[in-house]
């Protein structure tokens, strides 16, 4: 090339250089830039053959191109295309060449720095006659670095066409050339890695609208109901997303429901479980409204959604359909606490009721002229009153009615005794204003606990279970137990007038009542007759009770009446009501028959056994029927009739 004139041999070389430049940036790949290179370096400056070693993630160089004028016989540099050389080979070989500016060149006489693993291959020229002229095994390399100054790999020409080392010019040429080749080497990299992330980038998001495809379908399209609610800002809380089995369960439009919480479609009484359940992984079974009116039992199980950037998302929630299985579990509690053949209370369900009306602080009258004694808190109003036990009808100045009102503050609208009774009803259902306090799934202990747990130990459950005390059983009252008090048989004042409605003491009466005659019938008529007679007198008890009494069969022809609320006039007048209840005619089988029965009065009252209690209505039953020639006991507990339970 320095053998024209000078002017000429410049003006031309940059003209070729412009030339190779711009087929180097109009390579679109890593791999056409790369040919580009080789191919620049051969037919744009003048040598016969050039290849690029690229640098490899692993730091090692791969001659990734090469290129020569005419191919030679013996394959020349295209049998080093994909050969490794090692980073420390490459260096050590750079480390030693001739710095030539940013060049460097290897002459023959150093061939020992090429170390073995580098690929190189030795030309076929002339050997050298003057010392300027290029010999076979000379090398000259361009190092190409990136911007950031690490090697991106090195460009080796050989076999110049002039049969000369190159001159100054050449060398600048090669130099600005292998300047403009690592631009395109790193344009063309970033080229492939944006195509790189861009392809990741598309993929990401098939997948993201698949899963977000797949996640509508299963929610859309779900057998149960799937909500989703908002956990930040103004709508917090607020039913944002709905399905249609949603929708079909409450029988609600989808607008609708999009306008509300679960907190205002959840059952009063259940709304404290709904905020005690966990956002995230939270289960609790509670009634929803309908738009009909009506409640339904179902089960919500909850999950955040959480963003990797900007945490929790929004609150999913499964509404599951629970209302056949409550129906199930109430049928088998109905089962589990009622007679089959009657289908009253049967004597465990009378025990328990009993169990939770008691408690063991037992009755104190207060002593005329004298003060409080010790364990008694007095009060002005009501004389003294045992601890724990809250009389009937009384409220402390300054503080709400809650104990028999409703739990958030509305004003008592019947009488304390009235409240209380209406925590029994004729048909077996506890769930009157004087009872403790609502269960929340309208199941557990009787201790009222809003969760349905018991607090209770296994170890007292098991002492309960030794006395004869049914499960549930309390020394200690509830805060808003109503004591139950024995009314005075001479009208004496064992309370204060608070605890009389005008001016008759109250109290929990229980009617023992055993059929006269039902056992002839039993033996004359068989037991499908017996059935009938008690199923009849079952249905005539119910009737003659007031509304609120229980009514309960303890066992064979035995029945017990409990009638809270009553004055000892009004137990007599109700038994006589019984009385007069069973003894008329009842037509059986086209035929007509008829029982007598024995009535007993008992009184219940805080601090007695329920046995006791039960053992002294039993007591007052026998004593009628002795006093009336009806049958009697022989020996100690023998008597003329079955009792079972």
């Amino acid at each position: 090339m320095e053998a024209e004139s000078e002017p000429y041999v410049r003006l031309a070389t940059l003209r070729t250089l412009h030339r190779v430049v711009a087929d180097l940036n109009a390579a679109r790949s890593l791999a056409g830039t790369l040919q580009a290179v080789v191919e620049g370096a051969v037919h744009g400056l003048g040598f016969d053959a050039a290849a690029v070693s690229l640098v490899r993630p692993d730091g090692d160089l791969v001659v990734a191109a090469v290129w020569e004028i005419e191919e030679s016989a013996f394959g020349g540099p295209a049998v080093l295309l994909g050969q490794v050389g090692s980073r420390e080979s490459w260096d050590r070989l750079l480390g030693v060449s001739d710095h030539w500016g940013t060049l460097r060149f290897l002459p023959h006489d150093r061939g020992w720095a090429v170390g073995h693993d580098i690929p190189r291959w030795t030309g076929d020229g002339p050997l050298p006659v003057y010392a300027n002229d290029w010999h076979p095994s000379d090398a000259l390399l361009a190092p190409m670095y990136s911007a950031g100054g690490d090697l991106l790999g090195v460009l080796s020409v050989d076999r110049p066409r002039s049969g000369k080392r190159p001159g100054a010019w050449t060398r600048e040429a090669l130099e600005m050339f292998s300047l403009q080749a690592s631009i395109a080497i790193g344009n063309a990299r970033l080229r492939a890695e944006m195509q790189r992330a861009l392809a990741r980038l598309e993929k990401e998001q098939q997948a993201l609208r698949a899963s977000e495809e797949s996640f509508r379908q299963a929610f859309e399209f779900a057998p149960s109901g799937m909500a989703i609610t908002e956990l930040h800002g103004a709508g917090r809380g607020q039913l944002s997303r709905v399905n249609d089995a949603l929708c079909r369960l409450l029988g609600r439009p989808r607008a609708t429901l999009r306008q509300q919480r679960f907190a205002d479609l959840v059952h009063p009484d259940d709304l404290a479980l709904l905020h005690r359940t966990s956002a995230d992984g939270g289960r609790a079974e509670l009634r929803l409204s309908r738009r009909d009116g009506g409640y339904l039992w179902v089960c919500l199980r909850n999950s955040v959604v959480t963003d990797a950037a900007e945490g929790p998302s929004f609150l999913l929630t499964h509404v599951e359909d629970i209302e056949e299985r409550k129906r199930h579990e109430l049928q088998l509690a109905h089962r589990a606490s009622h007679d089959a053949l009657t289908g009253l209370p049967n004597s465990a369900e009378l025990r328990s009721r009993l169990a939770r009306r008691l408690c063991d602080q037992p009755q104190l009258p207060t002593p005329a002229g004298h003060g409080a004694v010790r364990s008694e808190i007095a009060h002005p109003e009501i004389g003294f009153t045992p601890p724990g036990c809250v009389p009937p009808g009384y409220a402390p100045p300054g503080y709400p009615d809650t104990a028999y009102g409703d739990p958030f503050g509305a004003p008592r609208t019947q009488p304390a005794y009235a409240a209380q009774t209406a925590s029994y009803s004729a048909h077996g259902a506890y769930a009157g204003l004087g009872a403790p306090a609502p269960l929340t799934h309208g199941y557990g202990a009787p201790d009222g606990s809003g969760d349905g747990g018991d607090s209770r130990s296994p170890e007292r459950d098991r002492a309960d279970f030794a006395t004869g005390r049914p499960p549930g059983y309390r020394d200690e009252p509830p805060p808003d137990h109503v004591h139950a008090v024995v009314p005075s048989e001479g009208g004496g004042e064992l309370w204060s007038g608070a605890f009389r409605s005008g001016g008759v003491e109250k109290g929990l009466a229980v009617l023992f009542c055993d059929l006269d005659g039902f056992k002839s019938i039993n033996d004359r008529f068989g037991h499908k007759a017996g059935d009938a007679v008690l199923i009849e007198v079952a249905r005539r008890l119910q009737q003659a009770v007031r509304e609120g009494d229980t009514v309960a069969r303890l066992g064979g022809d035995e029945f017990v009446v409990l009638a809270d609320g009553i004055g000892r006039e009004e137990a007599k007048d109700l038994a006589g009501r019984l009385r007069n209840a069973i003894v008329p005619p009842m037509r059986i089988d086209n035929r007509t028959t008829r029982v007598g029965v024995s009535l007993g009065i008992g009184w219940a009252g805080c601090g007695m056994s329920i046995e006791e209690v039960l053992h002294a209505a039993d007591e007052r039953m026998y004593d009628e029927k002795r006093a009336r020639g009806g049958g009697v006991r022989g020996a100690r507990g023998e008597r003329s009739h079955r009792r079972a339970g």
